[in-house]
């Protein structure tokens, strides 16, 4: 049986002239956190939507648990969980209440309400009003009735959308603890990429609708060129040497950056020593996932 949960082919949704998601090709393996990055309006909710069967798409297929959306819709969302955006809750009723509700809508054993309020922390304030809740154990709650089916996927939009730093740890903690736990995969979806960077074992990253780079994180980092910053007592000379060997040396505050791309960066040390040039720093500066994430989505270039 293939380990991979859920998958798209060509999927499109256009609203008019407008291209909401084009052609994306998602691909989210069994038991791992896929991590959905983009900025906001890049089309990570359309696609969630168009996953959870709330959104029919323009062209392409989903399958999920090796089944076509299409024509087994009622039998994955039994097996799927979700919140997507804010949740919503009767504000007079207790924490236990509110999930009793989505229990009985579900179908599901309510016994699986005090389990799901231990998973998320809120076992102690099971009886106490939901209007009373901070916007973090809101967010906590809408997790616990996305869990409250035992769902084998947990598709998750921006669930730490608004929080303060505590938490927003808190919610990390907890996703990063269900694939373990639970036998779960999890998709979540977020513009924040220090949050995915901290939770996710895959990810997608999304612009324009288009799909620009999938895979771990390690592999993105990879595909990243390298940057040399280089020290020289002769800058003019060294400047001149970088581009005969084919390099677009760019000189900032009398230091010299090069994108060395699949080239070890003691060979260009080599050259250049070989050369003469007189290098008193020679230091190889990685990026940073936030500066990757930020040249992949201005420029639309694909990885």
């Amino acid at each position: 049986m293939s380990d991979i949960i859920v998958e798209t082919k060509n999927l499109s949704k256009k609203f008019g002239d407008f291209k909401a998601v084009d052609n994306i090709n998602l691909q989210v393996k069994k038991g791992r956190i896929y991590g959905f990055l983009g900025p906001n309006g890049a089309g990570k909710s359309t696609t969630i939507r168009i996953l959870l069967g709330l959104m029919k798409p323009t062209k392409g297929k989903v399958k999920i648990f090796n089944k076509d959306l299409k024509e087994n819709r009622m039998d994955i969302l039994k097996r799927t969980g979700s919140m997507v955006e804010s949740p919503s809750y009767y504000g007079n009723l207790t924490a236990y209440e509110n999930l009793e509700v989505i229990a009985k809508l579900l179908d599901a054993d309510l016994k699986c309400i005090d389990e799901a309020l231990d998973i998320v922390r809120l076992s102690q304030w099971k009886n106490k009003q939901v209007k009373k809740f901070s916007l973090g154990m809101k967010q906590r709650l809408g997790i616990a009735g996305a869990l409250l089916g035992k769902p084998e996927l947990l598709i998750l939009d921006e669930p730490t959308n608004g929080l303060d730093p505590s938490g927003i740890h808190e919610i990390r903690k907890l996703i990063k603890d269900l694939p373990k736990l639970y036998d779960m995969t999890v998709i979540i979806s977020s513009h924040i990429l220090n949050e995915i960077d901290l939770m996710a074992d895959d990810i997608g990253i999304i612009n324009n609708g288009e799909l620009l780079f999938q895979g771990t994180l390690d592999e993105l980092h990879k595909k990243s060129a390298g940057e040399i910053c280089i020290g020289s007592r002769e800058i003019g000379e060294t400047v001149k040497n970088l581009r005969g060997l084919g390099y677009v040396p760019d000189i900032k505050d009398k230091e010299i950056f090069v994108k060395i791309g699949d080239k070890r960066s003691e060979e260009l040390l080599k050259d250049l020593i070989m050369k003469g040039d007189r290098i008193f720093k020679f230091i190889e500066k990685q990026k940073t996932l936030e500066e990757i994430f930020l040249d992949i989505t201005k420029e639309g270039v694909s990885l």
